[in-house]
């Protein structure tokens, strides 16, 4: 557990950097591309990253979770992710023309191009960033980390002030993985084999198969908005709805690695020596839930200055798509660590089955509640994700012994702690002055929240408490280290 902590703090600290450079990045990029040129890439990108699930093929989870990796499994490992990438590769290349064709839209046909480019390079580090994770050598991954993330970030600015428009964002994306390939070649682990080989792959396939049928349905169902906005609606629509998206996923972006980071590794290894996953899968949620549901109900409430302080008056049409949005986000995150929990039991493609629930009833109800506007495009997203909860309740009672009422219950303090921080948002919100500029009223009602937050935290008895405390009190010895 001390090894586990020590990794998602640097994990953490490693995130919020490059949060807070891709926020940054965001700010300028806002003011150099328009919302055509962001719907655009945004339109294209879906369909990388749905390509994306194919050229892992699994892979990465397999290695991460597979109990006795040997020498010949981490070649075999290695062919697999060969053969699928290169594959994608080509049929992405190809596919470039036939998918710009289809949206009317010709630009995109030379951003996918480049996007496939990126496709060559990636299994080159693959391997080596999937062994990190196993062996929570998180200090490794945050080097790997700043290059990638720095190579974007320069590359975005540069060519998109050049007037590259979409494809810049492209060609940005390939510089990142170019540099975390230099960077995984340099601090590759020990042991790990240069050649490639296929004497193993019905094994690697077999479990990462189950895998593929969980993260594509999860590809589909993150690409669907954009692809069902983009032809029911228009690419400006898709590059506000992103952005709201992006304001909703502010606690992602910050969180999102380190509340990931490890997820699978840990609890293989915890079902590996016999442990019931249950208890573990429940405390994971009341902490995150702790943490998230408060932060996604308060950029609910203050989603107007959120939006006018990080992209500008441009895009406050996209505001009315975060409230719903923001309800999305916090049903699904109540659920997060179950694709894990089922991966670490073997059983991987179970976590496909709610998904597909929710790309088929995304696509009826953006039919049926579609009027035109963004508003109700956003709430037949968020809906559709309601739908799902009875079903991904029933699976963690049947398959890791998790009881709907006990579940619900140890999320109660989570709940109050969210409508405490709520409550707080709105009324400040409601009492400070319409003519106050909208950083300052963002400014005044953040620094107000955190501490009702924290107060609420003890009020409740919440169980997040003492993370925090064991938090504060590690940065306080090493500050006093320091000094000393």
């Amino acid at each position: 557990m001390a090894d586990l902590r020590r990794s998602l703090l640097i994990t953490f600290f490693s995130s919020s950097g490059t949060t807070a450079l891709h926020f940054a990045l965001s700010l300028v990029l806002a003011r150099l591309l328009s919302p055509h040129d962001i719907g655009v890439f945004s339109m294209t990108v879906v369909f990388v990253n749905i390509a994306h699930m194919f050229r892992d093929f699994g892979v990465a989870t397999y290695v991460q979770r597979e109990r006795e990796l040997t020498f010949d499994k981490m070649r075999s490992a290695m062919g697999v992710m060969y053969l699928s990438s290169w594959s994608i590769a080509v049929l992405l290349y190809l596919a470039a023309g036939l998918l710009a064709r289809w949206f009317g839209e010709p630009s995109m046909e030379r951003v996918m191009r480049v996007l496939a480019l990126g496709f060559v390079a990636i299994p080159f580090g693959s391997l080596t960033q999937s062994l990190l994770v196993r062996e929570l050598a998180a200090d490794k991954q945050a080097w790997i980390n700043a290059a990638g993330t720095l190579s974007y970030c320069a590359g975005c600015l540069l060519l998109a002030w050049l007037g590259f428009g979409a494809v810049s964002l492209a060609w940005a994306n390939l510089l990142n993985i170019l540099a975390t390939v230099l960077c995984c070649m340099a601090l590759r682990p020990a042991g790990l084999p240069w050649l490639p080989s296929l004497r193993h792959w019905r094994e690697v396939v077999g479990f990462s198969a189950g895998t593929l049928a969980a993260n594509c349905a999860n590809a589909v169902n993150n690409a669907l908005p954009d692809v069902l906005l983009g032809k029911l609606g228009s690419a400006s629509q898709v590059g506000l709805f992103s952005r709201a998206s992006s304001t909703v996923s502010i606690f992602s972006h910050v969180a999102g690695a380190t509340i990931n980071y490890g997820a699978v590794a840990w609890m293989s290894k915890s079902h590996h020596a016999g442990e019931a996953l249950g208890p573990i899968l429940l405390r994971a949620a009341r902490l995150l839930t702790g943490i998230g549901w408060p932060a996604f109900a308060v950029t609910a409430v203050v989603g107007a200055d959120l939006v006018g302080v990080l992209y500008g008056p441009q895009w406050r049409a996209c505001v009315p798509a975060v409230a719903p949005l923001a309800l999305a986000a916090g049903v699904a995150i109540a659920f997060h660590y179950l694709p894990a929990t089922l991966t670490a039991l073997g059983r991987p493609y179970l976590a496909s089955q709610p998904l597909v629930v929710m790309i088929v009833v995304r696509i009826a109800l953006a039919a049926w509640l579609f009027d035109g506007g963004l508003a109700s495009f956003a709430w037949a997203i968020s809906l559709a994700t309601v739908t799902t909860v009875p079903l991904m309740m029933s699976m963690q009672r049947r398959h890791v012994g998790l009881a709907p009422g006990r579940f619900l219950h140890a999320l109660l303090p989570s709940a109050l702690v969210t409508l405490a921080c709520a409550a707080s948002a709105w009324s400040l919100q409601a009492l400070l002055p319409a003519a106050w500029p909208v950083w300052s009223r963002l400014l005044a009602t953040v620094s107000a929240v955190a501490p009702v937050w924290y107060a609420a935290l003890r009020l409740s008895g919440h169980e997040l408490l003492g993370e925090v405390h064991r938090l504060g009190a590690g940065i306080r010895l090493r500050i006093a280290g320091q000094a000393g």
